[in-house]
């Protein structure tokens, strides 16, 4: 199960999204989910890299 949700009720959540966008919209849809899912994740891998260290490296030592 998926968040907690069975088959039946992913089955609904894709009927509608698809009566609401329809089959040609589908794709760029996707496209565009897939986009952004690597976009966040890119961002979230730079946050990460930028430790206070990094950031502060001339800083005074207190």
């Amino acid at each position: 199960m998926i968040f907690g949700m069975g088959p039946m009720e992913l089955a609904v959540i894709a009927l509608v999204v698809l009566v609401i966008f329809g089959p040609k919209n589908l794709p760029k849809l996707g496209s565009a989910l897939g986009r952004t899912v690597k976009n966040v994740r890119e961002g979230m891998e730079d946050d990460l890299d930028d430790t206070p260290a990094d950031k502060d490296d001339d800083a005074p030592v207190e």
